[in-house]
């Protein structure tokens, strides 16, 4: 009779290491951000002309592309965060709320779904619902 065990998760990176990584992007810190990211990273952003929308390899490219969403939407909000890791996988579902500088607003819901190796993000891959702008601001 032969028993199969599970392997050990490959990763010590926790919900809790997400969701103090979510906090740090609603804080818009970036050099809190670098610090859960390995120095070979890879960010792919829930919008470009990529297969995977616009992809950023290596932490100075990544560093840029996380900065690009505070450009972008610079009052951007990560609302109502809930994350889970699963051996060398982690996933973060929130709302996304940021106005772009023309005031046109953004409210979906998103997921990130991400590599972990050593207790860090190896990859970030988000995905954002794909819904009209809301009203405009005043």
């Amino acid at each position: 009779m032969s028993t199969t065990t599970l392997a050990e998760p490959c990763t010590e990176a926790t919900a809790d290491t997400l969701a103090a990584f979510a906090d740090a992007w609603n804080r818009h810190d970036i050099d809190a951000l670098m610090s859960f990211v390995t120095d070979d990273c890879v960010f792919h952003a829930v919008a470009g002309p990529e297969l995977f929308g616009k992809s950023f390899e290596g932490r100075d490219a990544v560093r840029t592309g996380f900065q690009l969403a505070w450009q972008t939407f610079p009052d951007a909000a990560w609302l109502d965060g809930e994350h889970f890791v699963c051996g060398d996988r982690g996933v973060s579902e929130s709302t996304f709320c940021g106005t772009k500088a023309d005031g046109t607003r953004i409210e979906a819901r998103m997921v990130d779904v991400f590599t972990l190796r050593d207790g860090r993000i190896a990859v970030k891959n988000a995905y954002r619902k794909d819904r009209p702008p809301v009203a405009k601001t005043a």
